[in-house]
C-alpha cells in the first residue's frame, strides 16, 4: 500500500480497504477444512456454527451492542435496504426523514417508497455538511429518521445523539448508516441512542460482500427476503461462514488500539493538507478538521478539475466527488447539497488515508499532486 513500483500510493480508503492479514489469517481455515454449513447438527456444522457466533460477539463488543442484536449481510446495502423495507411492512406511519447527503442505498429505497405513496422529508445540511437538526419535522406517521454516522465524501461526523434525542417521545425509529465510522472513531449504539446501525466490512479491512446490521432488541423488522430460519429468521440463506468470520475479526483489529490510530492517521491528513497549502494558494477542506473523520481530506483545488488532477498524478489513487455520464461531468450532489457552486464543487479530491498510509506515502503525494496541479492548470 506504500510507494513502489508497480501501484500508485493508495489514498482511497473511503471507497474500500485491503484485507488486512489477520483477517486474511481467520478466513482461510473456513475456505479449507471448516466448510460445514452452521445449521448442520455435526461436527462439521458445529465448528461453522461456533465460529458464527463468535463473529457476531466480536461484531456486537465493537459497537457496545449484544450479540443477538447484530444480523450478518451481504453488505451495507441489503443493511439500509432491510431497514428502509422492513420498518415500511411493520409501521403505521408513512413518513421518513433522511438527510440530503444520505448513501444511495438509503436514499433510494426511501425515493421507492414515496413512489409507493409515502411522505419524505429530506433534511438540509450546513456548509460544513452536517444536519440541521433542528429543522426535524416529526409528527405521528414518522415512521424512520435515518442520518449518516459520517459521510463518505467530506468525512464530515454528523450529530446523531442530537437527531436521536429530538425524536424522544415519538414512535420513530432512528437509523444511522456507519459503514465509514468503523475503525475510525468511537461506535457505541447507546451512546448515539439509535435503534439501528449499518456496518461494512470492506470498508474496515475484510473483503467485499459482507456487512452487520444491528437491531435493538426492542425492534421488529420485516424481513426482505423469505425462505430458511437463518439469522433468527431475519435474514434467509446459509450463512457465509468465512467472510463473517472476517467481518468479526476486522471489527476487532480495528477497535483495538482506536484512538492511537486515530491520531496516527488524523496527523498523516493534516500534513497531505498542510503540505498542499503550503505549495498550492486557495486549496481550502470542504469540512472542517475538527468535524471530519480523522482519516478524510476532502480539499477543493481553485482553477482545475478534480479530475484532471489525478488524471495528471498517476501516481496518486483518490476519488471525486463527480460522476460521469455519457462523457459530461457533474458534481458530487453532496458538495452542492452543502452550498457549492457546481463549478467549484468540481474541483474536489478525496483523499482517505488508512492503516497501512505512511508518512513517506504523504510526502511523496504532496510533490506528486503539486506537480500535477500544475499540468493540469498549464492546459485548463
Amino acid at each position: 500500500m506504500g510507494v513502489n513500483d508497480e501501484l500508485p500510493i493508495y489514498l482511497d480508503h473511503n471507497a474500500t480497504t485491503p484485507v488486512a492479514e489477520e483477517v486474511l489469517e481467520a478466513m482461510l481455515p473456513y475456505l479449507r477444512g471448516g466448510f460445514g454449513n452452521p445449521s448442520s447438527g455435526h461436527a462439521y456444522g458445529r465448528r461453522a456454527h461456533e465460529a458464527v457466533e463468535t463473529a457476531r460477539t466480536q461484531v456486537a463488543e465493537a459497537i457496545g451492542a449484544r450479540a443477538h442484536e447484530i444480523v450478518f449481510t451481504s453488505g451495507g446495502t441489503e443493511a439500509n435496504n432491510m431497514v428502509v423495507r422492513g420498518v415500511a411492512e411493520k409501521s403505521r406511519g408513512h413518513h421518513a426523514i433522511l438527510s440530503t447527503v444520505e448513501h444511495p442505498s438509503v436514499a433510494g429505497p426511501l425515493s421507492r417508497l414515496e413512489r409507493e405513496g409515502w411522505s419524505i422529508d429530506r433534511l438540509a445540511v450546513d456548509e460544513n455538511g452536517r444536519v440541521r437538526v433542528d429543522q426535524l419535522d416529526l409528527g405521528p406517521e414518522t415512521a424512520l429518521v435515518s442520518v449518516m454516522l459520517a459521510n463518505n465524501e467530506t468525512g464530515t461526523i454528523q450529530p446523531i445523539r442530537r437527531v436521536a434525542e429530538a425524536t424522544r417521545g415519538t414512535s420513530a425509529l432512528v437509523h444511522t448508516d456507519a459503514a465509514q465510522a468503523l475503525g475510525k472513531i468511537p461506535v457505541s449504539v447507546d451512546d448515539l441512542g439509535v435503534d439501528l446501525l449499518t456496518l461494512v466490512g470492506h470498508k474496515a479491512y475484510a473483503p467485499k460482500g459482507v456487512g452487520a446490521l444491528y437491531v435493538r432488541d426492542t425492534v421488529v423488522l420485516e424481513p426482505l427476503l423469505v425462505g430458511g430460519g437463518q439469522e433468527s429468521a431475519r435474514r434467509p440463506g446459509t450463512e457465509n461462514v468465512p467472510y463473517i468470520v472476517a467481518m468479526g475479526a476486522a471489527c476487532a483489529l480495528v477497535t483495538a488500539h482506536l484512538d492511537e490510530e486515530a491520531a496516527r492517521q488524523r496527523g498523516l491528513r493534516d500534513a497531505l493538507f498542510e503540505g498542499l497549502l503550503a505549495r498550492i494558494p486557495g486549496v481550502s477542506r470542504n469540512a472542517p478538521r475538527e468535524l471530519a473523520l480523522p482519516n478524510t481530506l476532502s480539499v477543493r483545488f481553485p482553477g482545475v478539475r478534480g479530475s484532471a488532477l489525478l488524471a495528471a498524478a498517476p501516481s496518486i489513487a483518490a476519488s471525486t466527488g463527480s460522476a460521469c455520464h455519457e462523457g459530461a461531468e457533474s458534481a458530487s450532489a453532496v458538495l452542492l447539497a452543502m452550498g457549492l457552486a457546481a463549478d467549484v464543487a468540481l474541483g474536489t479530491v478525496r483523499f482517505s488515508v488508512g492503516r497501512g498510509t505512511s508518512a513517506r506515502d504523504v510526502a511523496v503525494s504532496v510533490d506528486a499532486l503539486v506537480g500535477a496541479y500544475d499540468e493540469a492548470r498549464s492546459v485548463a
